[in-house]
């Protein structure tokens, strides 16, 4: 939903309904304020506590009153008025670029990117802050291009109208909920969407929640006294982050984007964060003969008994199911809700995300895939070698750091991205590799 009204309004239509149809209110049970109401306590919330809040509210109030309230677009010429009001602005310029990039087998495919990288930029901030994109669309392009913002909650038009070559588009919006969103290209008009994502432009908005991220609650057994208890432990929020962006490749054999492939969901390539088997180094060796330093595949280092936070997000035209082998999830989070623990594997559908957190309590080898066999063996096997000294990883699977104290657990990286050389070589500028 686009508009969102104070919890006052919705359960002051609540009252107006019963009153309507003759609904009755006690005042035994009354909560307190109906602004007092939030995520924390809503489960507490219950009927009867609703109509006697609601009923002394609406009669305080005179009647029915509709409020909006946390809009997420900002016109540009309150951007300063915000920031000088407290709220910290990021400015964030994203440029299209049609190149070609390295598949396996030595062959290349005409790839859409921002900034000559797939996925594009990952752009990390907290709770209420403000984002200001820029897209820029060099007159050098064939077509025109988009950028969607799923972290925000504003019309398509005109924020997500088409940019034509040698244009630009600026808007602003209020990152209100915390999650792993997904950005990407609509296209011209929507027209050629599926083409502009499915070959390469796509990317991640890492919202964090405004008071930090939960303590991870590890549940293990142990015996004591001759019986099997519960061994319960609270991990710090501080952890080590990595970023898992899922997707697919139609192809046809010159490299172009096959649409009739895409529509009887014939993949040619499964990918994760740009690359099939990228972090693959092991079983499939695909990249041994790759061009480049940043095309050759690595695996990603955890550490055992840390801390351990996935970005996931499912960028693509097909489910994800992932799965970690050998291993299970402590705790799956989305909008910073609990939605599962130690569980086997997770359902994320397209343009959908989950935080996962797992703590590895043996060293060795897992693979975290996703668990649609014809996914696994064409790309969606990512390895993952738990060890006790860290190693530096893969620069593109490493999330950027939180702003929020005691979130991000700092990790060398070394450049690797499915990504130009220019692109490459500005990547280890920026981190000094």
């Amino acid at each position: 939903m686009n508009k969102r009204y104070s919890i006052l309004s919705i359960v002051a239509v609540a009252a107006v309904t019963g009153i309507l149809f003759g609904s009755t209110y006690s005042n035994t049970q009354a909560a307190g304020n109906a602004m007092g109401v939030t995520p924390e306590t809503i489960d507490k919330v219950t009927p009867a506590t609703i109509d006697s809040v609601t009923a002394n509210e609406v009669q305080k109030m005179g009647g029915l009153e509709f409020r909006m309230f946390g809009a997420s677009a900002i016109p540009l010429d309150q951007v300063a008025a915000l920031q000088a009001a407290g709220r910290t602005v990021h400015k964030v310029t994203l440029t299209a670029e049609s190149v070609d990039l390295p598949i396996p087998g030595g062959k290349m495919y005409h790839a859409m990117t921002y900034d000559g990288q797939v996925p594009g930029p990952t752009i990390r901030v907290t709770q209420g802050d403000v984002i200001e994109v820029t897209l820029n669309v060099p007159s050098s392009e064939l077509t025109g291009h988009s950028l969607d913002m799923h972290a925000s909650a504003m019309g398509a038009l005109p924020y997500f109208g088409p940019v034509m070559p040698g244009h630009s588009n600026t808007y602003a919006f209020v990152a209100n909920y915390p999650g792993a969103f997904k950005y990407h290209c609509e296209g011209v008009g929507v027209i050629g969407m599926d083409q502009h994502v499915l070959s390469g432009m796509y990317g991640m908005v890492i919202v964090d929640p405004l008071n930090g991220y939960h303590k991870l609650l590890i549940q293990r057994t142990a015996t004591v006294d001759g019986k099997v208890v519960l061994n319960n432990t609270l991990v710090d929020p501080a952890a080590y982050e990595y970023v898992l962006e899922y997707n697919q490749l139609y192809l046809n054999a010159d490299g172009s984007y096959n649409q009739p492939a895409m529509f009887l969901h014939n993949t040619t390539w499964t990918v994760v964060n740009g690359k099939p088997f990228g972090y693959d180094p092991v079983v499939t060796k695909v990249w041994n003969n790759a061009p480049d330093a940043h095309d050759k595949a690595a695996p990603i280092i955890v550490p055992v008994g840390k801390h351990v936070r996935l970005f996931v997000l499912n960028q693509g035209n097909m489910p994800v199911f992932f799965h970690i082998v050998g291993g299970q999830m402590d705790r799956v989070t989305q909008g910073n809700v609990v939605q599962a623990m130690g569980t086997q594997s997770w359902l994320i559908g397209g343009s959908q995300d989950a935080i996962i957190d797992v703590v590895f309590d043996e060293p060795g080898a897992y693979v975290a895939v996703n668990h649609d066999y014809a996914a696994i063996f064409t790309g969606a096997a990512t390895v993952m070698l738990a060890q006790d000294n860290m190693a530096p990883n893969p620069s593109d699977a490493v999330a950027p750091p939180s702003s929020l104290p005691d979130t991000s657990i700092p990790q060398q990286t070394f450049v690797h991205c499915e990504c130009t050389n220019e692109r490459a070589a500005q990547l280890a500028n920026m981190t000094g590799q």
